[in-house]
């Protein structure tokens, strides 16, 4: 048992007193330290797991991740690992929090926090680190668990909204609510369609308009980006190949998995082999590129549609 659970159980677990508070708060910051470091390697938590902690503090429920703040802001600024972990904390909050406001995002001494507004108290808190501990499971090369800690350990800084319509936050969250595992890219395919509704409604980036585009080709390769970027797949959200060619008909689908083929080989997707399936997801580092080809028809140089 590592140094923060032992003193967790000596001091009462989330109901320990606010005398604990200094020590628990920096054998959280270790357990944080630990974690981040962990997550960087080809395997993570395997002598250790890594640790999320929960809390009924601020608004509601709070999970305390050691991933970077930025994601906030920045869907990119957690590797796909690091980003399921992330994932499954969401999925927790939802499932011990219930109906609530939707999620905020804020910073614990360099650490992400994702909190769920709700009339949270430690039973919950508790309730959300025994989900946490099943929403993660199945995530590769991962082994992690979820404390339940005093709400005056935590004390959430700054939390907002994270930005923009679909962040992969909100997806996960959205995920969450409709009953599914975040954390879980077969869930995540499960409910992707009625995830769009919900976040964008039928009017999604109607600016774009991808459908009215008169070159077929062209057409559905910015239809299967928009569908892939409403549902957040950048990296660590990823989807199966073959699902590219969902929702169109006829003619239309044997030209989504030659369009697929032709995203894969400019590299605006990229490719992750999982258990015999071949997975993809929008590259980041070509964010500039799909957004042009979504929002304007403009076609990258390296992209040969057939």
């Amino acid at each position: 048992m590592d140094d923060l659970a032992s003193a967790l159980l000596d001091a009462g677990g989330a109901r320990a007193p606010r005398e604990r508070a200094g020590q628990l708060r920096a054998l959280l910051g270790t357990e944080l330290g630990h974690g981040r470091a962990e997550l960087a390697l080809a395997r993570s938590g395997r002598e250790r797991p890594v640790v999320v902690g929960f809390a009924a503090a601020g608004p509601g429920l709070v999970a305390v991740t050691p991933a970077d703040p930025a994601l906030r802001a920045d869907r990119h600024a957690a590797d796909e690992r690091t980003w399921l972990l992330v994932a499954a904390a969401v999925g927790a909050l939802v499932e011990a929090g219930g109906t609530g406001s939707s999620l905020l995002a804020g910073d614990f001494d360099g650490n992400l926090v994702v909190a769920l507004p709700c009339a949270g108290s430690d039973e919950d808190a508790e309730l959300a680190a025994l989900a946490f501990d099943e929403q993660v499971t199945g995530v590769d090369r991962l082994r992690a668990r979820g404390l339940a800690l005093p709400g005056h350990v935590v004390d959430p800084g700054d939390l907002r909204e994270p930005i923009g319509t679909t962040h992969p936050l909100r997806v996960a969250e959205a995920v969450a609510r409709l009953g599914g595992r975040p954390a879980d890219p077969a869930s995540n395919d499960e409910h992707e369609e009625s995830v769009l509704a919900l976040l964008t409604g039928d009017g999604a980036r109607e600016v774009a308009r991808p459908r009215d585009d008169p070159e077929p080709a062209r057409r559905v390769a910015r239809r299967v980006l928009q569908r892939l970027d409403g549902m957040g797949k950048w990296g660590g959200y990823h989807t199966e190949f073959a699902h590219l060619a969902r929702g169109f008909r006829g003619n239309d689908r044997a030209l989504a998995e030659a369009v697929g083929e032709a995203l894969i080989e400019s590299g605006l997707l990229s490719e992750k082999p999982s258990v015999g399936q071949r997975h993809v997801f929008l590259n980041s580092r070509r964010a500039g590129d799909i957004r042009r080809l979504i929002d304007e028809g403009v076609m990258p140089s390296d992209l040969r549609l057939p």
